[in-house]
C-alpha cells in the first residue's frame, strides 16, 4: 500500500539453545547499522499486502534487495520494496550470574520495532512474566508519564503469567536510556465464567465480555481496505509512514463499520493500538526543542497544575498519545470515547465504552484520526452484550528484590512517596506473589495493576527553538507537522552516503 510505513520492523527472537539463562530484551544498536538486513538472519516477512510469511529455518537471506528464503520446503523469494516489516532472530545469550536470576528469558517472543527505534525507543520499563519455564516480555506500562506530575496508573493483562510453585513471578527491567522511577505494583486475579474475556479500559474498570464480533468493514481516508489489516492482533500492524500525502493532509482517516444489534444502545469497543515508532521517538525530540530549559519544564509539570492542564488540553486536541472514538450518529460525527497510546513495543487490548443510544440502523461506523506518524493500528472487536460483575483479587508482592540484592519490597507496597528508582540500563528485580489456588471450571485472567513515571535522559542544551515550540502550541496539527519534517530530515540522511543517519541528541535547530 503506498501510503504503509517503509520503515522495515525488526522482530527480536532469543533462541534457546544453549544451556543458562536466555535474556529477551531490545538491545541498542547504531541506527545506522540497523538498515542492512544483509547481515540478519531473517525468519520471515510481513508484505505491504498484508501477507504473513514464515521462513523455514535457517531463514531467508537478502541478495541484491531481493529475499530468497524456503517456505515449506518450497523456494520463495520477494523484492524488498514489497516488504511492510521485516522480521529478524537474534540469539542473546546472558549467564544467570551476569544477571543475577536463576531463571530463563522466553524463546519466541516476537518484538515488534523499526529500524528508525531500535537504537532510539523511548518510554517505560518492561515487564517479564515467568509462564512455568522462562521469563516472557509481557507488559509495558505507564508509557509517556516523562514527569513525575504525569504519573498514572497503568492495567496491563499478563496473557503469560503462570503459577509455579504457588506463586506468580515477575522481571521489571530497565532497557532504555531514561531512569524509571515504579511507585505501585499489584496482580489482579479473576476467575471468570469460560468462553469470556476479562479486560480492563484505561481507567482500571474491568469488563467481562461475552458475544465478540469482528470488523465487518475497514477503509482509510484514500479508501483503501484495511480489513486485513485490523481484523485480528497479530503480525499486520497499520502504521501510516510519517510523509505528507498529495492532498497535504497530516492526519489518516479510518473508518471502522460493525454489524449493530436491533435495539443494542451501549458497547464495548475492544481496542489494539498504540503509540507510533515515530510518535515514540518525538516525544523525546519536542522536549529537548526547549534546550536548556527542558529540564526545568519537567520539573514544572510536578508543581503547577494549571501546566499539566493544559498539556492534557493540548493532548487531547491534537490526538498524539491519546486517540478519540468518534461515533456515527443522525447529527454527524460525535466524540464518545478515547484511548491511550501504549507500547510501542507491545501493545494489549483494551476497553473502550461507547454509547450508541443516538445510533439508528443496523450498522454502527466508527471514525479514528491518527496524525501521521504517531499511531500504530492492529485490531479491533466489539461487544454489545450486557454488563457483567467482575469480581477480582488484589494480590500484592511478597519479595522484591534487584539484582544487586536490595530489598525493593517497601517502595511498591503503597501509592506514596516512595519508588523503585532504576536509572540504568542493566538494572533489574524479580518479584514473587502468592497464587491463589485455581477455582474448578473458570479461567483465570491476571492483569498488572502499576502506577509509576520515568525522567529521560535528555541531550538537548542551549537555546530553545522557540519558534517551533510556539507552533507546536498554539497551531492545530503543527506537532504532526514537525514529526514529519522530522521523518523526511531522518529519511534524508540514511540515504545520504557517509551519513551517520539521524541523532536522537541533536542540538535544536532555529527554524
Amino acid at each position: 500500500m503506498a501510503h504503509r510505513t517503509t520503515a522495515l520492523a525488526l522482530a527480536l527472537v532469543l533462541l534457546a539453545t544453549q544451556p543458562g539463562c536466555k535474556v529477551n530484551k531490545v538491545r541498542k544498536v547504531d541506527v545506522a547499522t540497523v538498515p542492512q538486513p544483509e547481515k540478519e538472519t531473517l525468519s520471515g516477512v510481513t508484505t505491504k499486502l498484508g501477507e504473513e510469511v514464515s521462513f523455514d529455518w535457517p531463514g531467508g537471506a537478502l541478495k541484491e534487495d531481493v529475499i530468497h528464503a524456503q517456505v515449506k520446503k518450497a523456494p520463495y523469494s520477494i523484492p524488498l520494496s514489497e516488504v511492510q516489516r521485516l522480521w529478524i532472530t537474534r540469539q542473546g545469550i546472558s549467564t544467570a550470574r551476569t544477571i543475577g536470576l536463576s531463571a530463563a528469558i522466553a524463546v519466541g517472543t516476537l518484538v515488534v520495532l523499526a529500524a528508525i527505534v531500535l537504537a532510539t525507543k523511548q518510554s517505560c520499563p518492561f515487564v517479564y512474566s515467568w509462564d512455568g519455564t522462562r521469563y516472557v516480555f509481557d507488559a509495558e506500562p505507564y508509557g509517556g508519564a516523562i514527569a513525575r506530575g504525569l504519573e498514572r496508573d497503568d492495567y496491563s493483562p499478563l496473557d503469560h503469567l503462570r503459577p509455579q510453585d504457588g506463586l506468580y513471578r515477575l522481571l521489571l527491567t530497565n532497557e532504555v536510556d531514561e531512569t524509571q522511577y515504579t511507585n505501585f505494583l499489584e496482580l489482579w486475579v479473576v476467575d471468570h465464567p469460560r468462553g469470556t474475556r476479562v479486560l480492563p479500559d484505561d481507567d482500571g474498570r474491568l469488563y467481562a465480555l461475552t458475544q465478540i464480533q469482528p470488523l465487518a468493514a475497514a477503509r482509510d481516508r484514500h479508501g483503501n481496505d484495511l480489513l486485513r489489516w485490523l481484523q485480528a492482533t497479530d503480525r499486520r500492524i497499520w502504521e501510516p509512514a510519517a510523509t505528507v500525502g498529495s492532498d497535504g493532509e497530516l492526519r489518516q482517516e479510518v473508518i471502522l463499520t460493525f454489524a449493530k444489534p436491533a435495539g443494542a444502545t451501549q458497547a464495548k469497543l475492544i481496542v489494539n493500538a498504540g503509540t507510533g515508532l515515530w510518535g515514540s521517538l518525538m516525544i523525546k525530540r519536542m522536549i529537548e526543542l526547549r534546550g536548556r530549559e527542558a529540564a526545568a519544564w519537567l520539573a514544572s509539570l510536578d508543581t503547577d497544575p494549571a501546566q499539566t492542564e493544559a498539556l492534557h488540553s493540548w493532548t487531547a486536541r491534537e490526538e498524539l498519545y491519546r486517540l478519540g472514538v468518534y461515533v456515527e450518529e443522525p447529527t454527524g460525527w460525535e466524540w464518545r470515547g478515547s484511548f491511550l497510546g501504549a507500547g510501542p513495543l507491545l501493545v494489549k487490548d483494551r476497553v473502550v465504552p461507547l454509547d450508541l443510544s443516538r445510533v439508528r440502523g443496523s450498522q454502527l461506523r466508527l471514525r479514528l484520526r491518527p496524525p501521521l506518524g504517531f499511531w500504530a493500528l492492529n485490531s479491533f472487536a466489539i461487544s454489545y452484550a450486557a454488563d457483567q460483575t467482575v469480581d477480582s483479587q488484589r494480590v500484592s508482592p511478597t519479595l522484591a528484590r534487584t539484582t544487586q540484592g536490595q530489598n525493593v519490597l517497601p517502595d511498591l507496597l503503597a501509592k506514596d512517596d516512595r519508588y523503585y528508582a532504576m536509572p540504568n540500563m542493566t538494572d533489574r528485580a524479580e518479584l514473587t506473589f502468592p497464587a491463589p489456588p485455581a477455582k474448578p471450571g473458570m479461567d483465570r485472567t491476571v492483569i498488572l495493576h502499576s502506577r509509576g513515571w520515568y525522567q529521560l535522559h535528555l541531550a538537548a542544551g542551549g537555546d530553545g527553538d522557540v519558534k517551533t515550540l510556539q507552533a507546536i502550541a498554539l497551531g492545530r496539527d503543527a506537532a504532526a507537522r514537525y514529526a514529519v519534517d522530522e521523518y523526511g530530515q531522518w529519511q534524508a540522511a540514511r540515504q545520504t552516503p557517509g551519513s551517520k543517519s539521524f541523532s536522537t541528541s541533536r542540538q535544536p535547530t532555529p527554524q
